[in-house]
């Protein structure tokens, strides 16, 4: 499937077994185990599983592998252009799955680049996974790399202020240390991490890839060796993804490219209708002036992508009157949803760190991220002219 485009793929790729099995859409296997008949072939695939093998001749148990998961790993690996992938129960698990792959070989030390997803921030800095931190900025990374650095973790887009930051010159910097790119925001549509250095590309799938907020999970797309880490790591922590959150996420990938590129032309006019605004004093959208001076959409990103962020005059208290107003967009934490959703950083998702990172990540209290969805551009703009006043 390799030459086939990105919208051939998201209909066609994880689903090769379903003409053998004789159906046309992906059953769910809600086994929790697997009976057997042959004990020396279910001790075999016990031990392929528990070390992190793709499949096996019995599944055993669901912790160990599930086909329904399965195929929407292999759907997610297609659309990023890599060899496998690995589902988790939420982006957060996938994050801890790779943080703890990472120590496979003992070391303990891990390079963040800030600003970052809060969440993100606030479980490295508490040390939880015992893991050493440097915190940078991506011109730091270089410096940063220590001898027992077993990663470096950056996301872009940022979130929220849509900051991108440049994935080929964070490789070059991390040189034999492994980069892991959070690319929520971006969804395979838009960004491909892997084709420029890459080596773990997380995505919280709750977002974009689920698209209509009734799914939580987390992937990440990588190498199969990584990805014998990473099963590893899901077999003994439990983190495992749901089949039927599995089943929901594969359904997903058929519509990503449709419902990304719909949204991103949506934001593109909301971004302009919003800069000209008198109440309005800056909009978070990358362009040659406002967060791309390096020319990383066309050249990383296929385009600037669907999250907005913009800053209201007086702060909190006009970023909770604009809200109130919203008849159509829904204020809620999330993203990535075929509903447009408004949220205050500082007052939600960025709350979980301090008021210091918050600042220098540039998340004020006039800050008002918006994650466009697919209504009509003409009533998602009424609905925000009114609210503004």
């Amino acid at each position: 499937m390799d030459s086939l485009s990105l919208e051939t793929l998201a209909v066609h790729a994880g689903r090769d077994d379903l003409k053998d099995l004789g159906v046309h859409a992906p059953p769910i296997d809600l086994s929790t185990t697997y009976p057997f008949t042959d004990l020396d072939l279910a001790v075999e695939s016990l031990d392929a599983l528990v070390e992190g093998e793709a499949s096996a001749a019995n599944a055993i148990y669901a912790r160990l592998h599930n086909s329904t998961v399965a195929r929407f790993e292999n759907g997610l690996a297609a659309l990023e252009g890599v060899e496998s992938a690995v589902a988790f129960a939420s982006g957060m698990a996938a994050l801890a799955a790779c943080l703890l792959a990472a120590r496979w070989d003992g070391k303990n030390h891990v390079v963040c680049v800030r600003p970052i997803y809060a969440s993100t921030d606030r479980l490295i800095s508490t040390g939880y996974l015992g893991m050493n931190v440097t915190w940078t900025d991506a011109k730091g990374i270089f410096d940063a790399i220590q001898e027992d650095t077993a990663l470096v973790v950056m996301e872009t887009p940022v979130n929220p202020t849509i900051e991108l930051q440049d994935i080929e010159m964070a490789v070059d910097a991390a040189g034999k240390v492994p980069l892991c790119v959070d690319s929520t925001f971006a969804s395979p549509v838009l960004q491909r991490p892997a084709r420029h250095g890459a080596t773990l590309v997380m995505h919280s799938a709750t977002k974009y890839i689920g698209g209509h907020g009734d799914v939580l999970a987390g992937v990440v797309a990588c190498s199969e060796e990584w990805a014998k880490r990473l099963r590893e790591v899901r077999v003994f922590t439990g983190a495992v993804l749901h089949p039927m959150a599995a089943y929901l996420l594969h359904r997903g990938l058929t519509t990503l490219p449709l419902r990304v590129l719909r949204s991103q032309e949506t934001a593109c006019s909301l971004a302009s209708s919003l800069a000209a605004h008198p109440e309005i004093e800056r909009v978070y959208y990358p362009d040659a002036d406002n967060g791309d001076p390096h020319g990383l959409v066309g050249r990383q990103m296929l385009g600037p992508g669907p999250m907005l962020s913009f800053s209201v005059r007086n702060g909190f208290e006009a970023a909770n009157r604009v809200m109130g107003r919203l008849k159509i967009i829904t204020p809620a934490v999330s993203l990535g949803s075929v509903d447009t959703l408004i949220q205050h950083p500082a007052g939600l998702s960025q709350r979980v760190v301090s008021e210091e990172t918050r600042a220098a990540g540039g998340v004020s209290d006039g800050l008002l991220r918006l994650s466009v969805g697919l209504e009509s551009p003409k009533d998602l703009w009424r609905d925000l002219e009114r609210a503004l006043g």
